[in-house]
């Protein structure tokens, strides 16, 4: 290889790591939520909260002592920070009080809608324009939910309505971690974190069964597996594009759908599958048409 022709194949990036990593990190949420659906039928959510929580936060401590507690926790906008952890914790909350009733593949697929919310609501909230494009892929994406909720046929309300109301609180979260953009990491995931333990721990009073062993470790691993779902991500987007390794986001679907039939024996409908492919398009062309918006504003 000559000198000239190494230097053009260096120039271009390899995205392979980035793409394992973005594979792996919505593999390990979703591992997470099947978790979540396996437990939530036997303790309350409050105690899958507090619990997973003890767990992160455990692994957090060394990094925060290390960073310094102050620093970590002293944060400016601490209302905004506030108003992010309610809206993390209630998400949650919801989504695995949905899955207790629902399919996984039908929770998870209303929630990638999350997007699309997000979308829609930067427009009073943040003052952002959207053009007709995107707000015609938000609306297919809309129409894909209701395929998914099926109310004309066998429409469960309150679960459904649960998880949609999870999906928009989890957009309404989105919106908060854009505004708090420049904050530490560190920071958003610690209070994050210890945020929702207390908000479940205040639950405990109430809702405590205690687990066996196995049960409290398997309730555990749910805030290991997220912690560790969260850094693969995020060192996805650090080693490739948003636009090259965010469209992978979406193999939690076909994780979900896999696992609805080889745990809970749930095979996948045509509903799901049609609802599926209009939230994933709707959503694709929207995050595609931004990033063409920013490179034409740039050029």
């Amino acid at each position: 290889m000559t000198a000239i022709a190494a230097a053009s194949a260096s120039a271009v990036p390899d995205n392979r790591m980035g793409i394992l990593m973005m594979l792996l990190g919505m593999s390990l949420f979703t591992v997470n939520d099947a978790l979540g659906k396996w437990l939530v039928s036997e303790y309350p959510v409050g105690m899958l909260l507090a619990i997973r929580s003890l767990f992160g936060a455990v692994l957090l401590a060394p990094m925060i002592l290390r960073e310094g507690v102050r620093a970590v926790f002293a944060v400016e906008r601490l209302p905004l920070h506030l108003l992010r952890v309610g809206c993390v914790t209630t998400e949650v909350a919801c989504f695995y009080w949905a899955v207790r009733w629902l399919p996984l593949a039908n929770v998870m697929t209303i929630y990638m809608a999350a997007p699309l919310l997000v979308t829609a609501l930067s427009v009073p909230i943040l003052g952002e324009k959207v053009g007709w494009r995107r707000w015609a892929a938000v609306l297919v994406g809309f129409a894909g939910v209701v395929v998914v909720l099926n109310p004309t046929g066998a429409f469960d309300p309150l679960p459904s309505l649960v998880a949609l109301t999870g999906t928009t609180i989890f957009a309404t979260g989105m919106i908060t971690t854009r505004l708090l953009r420049d904050a530490r990491n560190l920071s958003l995931v610690s209070y994050q974190t210890f945020g929702t333990g207390l908000m479940g721990a205040a639950t405990l009073p109430v809702v405590w069964v205690a687990p066996p062993g196995v049960d409290f470790l398997l309730l555990g691993a749910l805030g290991v597996t997220a912690l560790a779902g969260h850094a693969a991500m995020n060192r996805s987007l650090q080693l490739s594009p948003a636009a090259v390794v965010v469209p992978f986001q979406y193999v939690s679907i076909v994780w979900a759908v896999v696992l609805d039939l080889l745990v809970w024996g749930t095979p996948p409908t045509l509903r799901i599958a049609a609802g599926a492919l209009l939230i994933i398009g709707s959503g694709l062309f929207v995050f595609h048409r931004e990033q063409a918006l920013k490179r034409n504003a740039g050029g």
